[in-house]
């Protein structure tokens, strides 16, 4: 995808970067009453506790969200796994229509600078096993597994980590 630009979110673009999650996690879920779904639609808290970075394209002289992760620097309770000399990042989600155009790739190499900047060595993330295309990027950019940390928040959602040095 041409023309995508990688930035922090602004207020005006919480929304719809929460309907960017839904629509990316939707396959995923586990029906209308699963609470994650609002977890996802909340980037707001997510950007008060984390960073939450967007990937956008113009649409007609307007900034459409296409894409959104946060990043969990040093110290956010929104880390799960990563350890003090890692970065980690969460919920990274890309709009089924750009999904396959290298958002996802430009949202995780943008986590990786951020974890740069604040002097890790490594990055840390967990992923739903069924979230194959997701690891496909991961390995891409040189992630690997990291069985000893698989770990499930919640009984019947088992997440796989991994890893990467920086």
């Amino acid at each position: 995808m041409t023309g995508v630009e990688v930035r922090r979110i602004r207020p005006g673009e919480l929304e719809r970067a929460g309907e960017v999650c839904v629509a990316a996690y939707d396959p995923l879920l586990r029906g209308a009453e699963d609470d994650y779904r609002e977890r996802l639609r909340d980037v707001a808290t997510r950007d008060a506790q984390a960073e939450v970075w967007v990937a956008v394209v113009d649409d007609d002289g307007h900034d459409r969200v296409v894409g959104v992760v946060t990043y969990c620097p040093p110290g956010s309770p929104w880390r799960e796994i990563g350890r003090d000399d890692e970065g980690e990042f969460r919920m990274l989600a890309v709009d089924p229509s750009a999904q396959g155009t290298g958002v996802g790739t430009a949202l995780a190499r943008l986590c990786e600078e951020q974890a740069r900047a604040h002097g890790a060595s490594g990055m840390a993330l967990s992923s739903l096993a069924a979230m194959t295309a997701a690891h496909r990027v991961y390995a891409r950019l040189g992630y690997e597994r990291d069985p000893d940390r698989d770990w499930s928040p919640i009984a019947g959602v088992d997440l796989l980590a991994f890893r990467k040095d920086l």
